[in-house]
């Protein structure tokens, strides 16, 4: 379905209509840009699992998308941000850059970037907003016509605002601050990085970083054994990802 013009209104029409009837059934998944700007979703499948939509797009201000998520997909979406296509499609984003190309064609973002993470089954499907490698822009995850807790999940607050000087990524004027790099991408430590000595979640514990990341983001993964507070689930559910939800 291509992008259009939206409103509350016929976004609640289109998570909440259409509900799977079985687990194997797709889940209809809208991705909706409530940001000042455009925002070019990326997506990237799971090791297998289909490429949806070129895995990218250009989603202007106040516009979804909707896609089918087919059963039992699994992977990931975020958006890119101040991003420049040739008509090719090749060019650059300043955050969230997927090998310079429009089409992200099953690659992944260059971190930092904000990650929505989905895992369809047939019994729940597993869903949670990640911190791991870093923030870009606000997320946040809601899903509709489920059964089970189906909670929210997502990062609303600006971490750009409060990202900690050795965490910054600038603009190329070097005026604003356009992304926040998880600490394990600024210091390349097994400490920040749970990797080595701290490869399980009894020894790697919260640093003052992740807890930066997790005063301002309770909802949202911080570090990478904060399976806890971050994992959210529900079953045969349909999904509203929204960048900028707080944006009125």
């Amino acid at each position: 379905m291509a992008s259009m013009s939206i409103t509350l209104t016929a976004i609640f029409f289109l998570v909440s209509t259409f509900s799977p009837l079985s687990a194997s059934a797709p889940a209809s998944f809208v991705l909706y840009n409530k940001c000042p700007h455009p925002v070019w979703p990326g997506i990237q499948p799971s090791a297998g699992k289909p490429i949806l939509a070129r895995g990218g797009f250009k989603l202007a201000s106040n516009r979804a998308y909707t896609l089918q998520l087919p059963a039992l997909w699994s992977g990931r979406f975020w958006g890119r941000h101040g991003c420049t296509f040739d008509a090719s499609g090749r060019g650059r984003c300043a955050t969230g850059d997927c090998g310079g190309s429009l089409y992200c064609n099953g690659i992944g973002g260059t971190p930092p970037a904000t990650l929505a993470e989905f895992t369809l089954g047939n019994e729940q499907d597993f869903y949670d907003v990640s911190l791991v490698d870093g923030y870009n822009l606000p997320i946040s995850i809601t899903p509709f016509k489920g059964s089970g807790k189906c909670s929210y999940a997502g990062c609303v607050s600006d971490l750009n605002t409060m990202c900690p000087v050795g965490l910054q990524v600038r603009s190329r004027d070097n005026k604003r601050v356009v992304a926040c790099k998880s600490a394990c991408s600024a210091f390349n430590s097994p400490k920040y990085c749970c990797t080595g000595s701290y490869g399980s979640p009894q020894a790697c514990k919260p640093t003052v970083y992740s807890k930066i990341f997790k005063t301002a983001c309770p909802k949202a993964y911080s570090y990478a054994y904060d399976d806890p507070t971050s994992i959210a689930t529900c079953t045969k559910a349909n999904y509203l990802l929204t960048f900028c939800p707080h944006r009125h």
